[in-house]
């Protein structure tokens, strides 16, 4: 059987199969071979060489971290918000390896992969990763926003990026930010109320990137209508038992729980703030059949049936005279 020259150079001169990647295609197609080391153009600068790393699985949740300019919120990263990858993981362990650093404590810092490093802690798999060294802030913050472009970010991490850009002047308003980033000012909107939501209302939920804009409106509208010792409550009411409210809805699938959630999270709004009922004014007869009128406050509806012209003259030059 023909060997290939990489693994007769691995085996005679200890060589790892070393691959060069110039653009996506090359470096996923290394990466889905598990290439030993992958050469990457990082940034369009200077090539650095990643090595493949296998952390085993018991030590997965203490020899690694998530770059903390990571914008994916690893806060929401649970088994449903997981599902999309979980299953193929439990089944054939991680099929593409992560990207990151190593840092100078010995540990490794991930950039691309913290849904992937996430769901072998929860399937207790071991995490595959390329490592390199020398990979300053900038080149790993750009590695990480690339990574994030796998798997859409919800709309909170979306608003809090936005809201990054706001903060820092890099876009005067909403109007310009969604210029800056081609899309809708009702996108800007919606990301921007939701993050402003506290986590705890958040993680009331099975996966936080199932929120669409009309969750995250109605759930804005819940929260900011109340006071600031009613949010309070509130947040006390989420964060208090140990287990999320999702948890303890008894139902089947992401959407009917989520639905679930927002009434029960509705519910929670109306004790704490409840409707004040105003009864409507109602019409009342003057002249059955003729006359009717309905007070509101200083206000005064009159509704005349059946009335001749002399009649109507008579009652609008009486009321002139009357109210002048």
């Amino acid at each position: 059987m023909a060997i290939k020259t990489t693994d007769l150079n691995a085996r005679l001169f200890g060589k790892a199969d070393k691959r060069r990647a110039t653009n996506v295609t090359e470096a996923q197609t290394a990466a889905r071979d598990k290439a030993a080391v992958i050469e990457l153009a990082v940034a369009g600068e200077d090539t650095v060489a990643f090595e493949l790393v296998k952390v085993n699985a018991n030590d997965v949740s203490t020899q690694t971290i998530v770059f903390a300019e990571n914008a994916r919120e690893q806060a929401f990263l649970n088994e449903h918000a997981l599902a999309d990858i979980l299953v193929t993981l439990k089944d054939r362990g991680q099929q593409y390896p992560a990207v990151g650093r190593w840092l100078d404590d010995g540990r490794i810092e991930v950039l691309d992969g913290s849904r992937r490093r996430m769901s072998c802690i929860i399937a207790h798999k071991d995490f595959l990763i390329y490592v390199a060294k020398g990979i300053n802030t900038e080149h790993a913050k750009f590695l990480s926003d690339v990574a994030n472009a796998h798997k859409p970010l919800s709309l909170f991490e979306r608003g809090k990026e936005m809201q990054s850009l706001l903060d820092t002047g890099k876009v005067a308003d909403q109007k310009e930010l969604a210029k800056y980033l081609q899309c809708s000012e009702a996108l800007v909107s919606g990301a921007l109320k939701a993050a402003s939501l506290p986590m705890e209302l958040l993680m009331a939920y099975p996966s936080v990137g199932e929120l669409g804009r009309p969750t995250i409106v109605k759930l804005h509208r819940i929260f900011f209508g109340l006071n600031h010792e009613q949010q309070q409550h509130m947040i006390a009411d989420l964060s208090g038992d140990n287990a999320s409210l999702w948890k303890t809805i008894n139902a089947q699938g992401i959407s009917r729980i989520t639905r679930e959630v927002t009434g029960k999270l509705e519910q929670l709004g109306e004790q704490l703030h409840p409707k004040v009922v105003i009864d409507k004014p109602t019409s009342q007869d003057l002249i059955k059949g003729k006359v009717s009128y309905m007070r509101d406050g200083d206000k005064l509806q009159l509704k005349l049936k059946k009335m001749s012209d002399r009649q109507i003259n008579d009652v609008l030059a009486y009321l002139n005279d009357y109210l002048k």
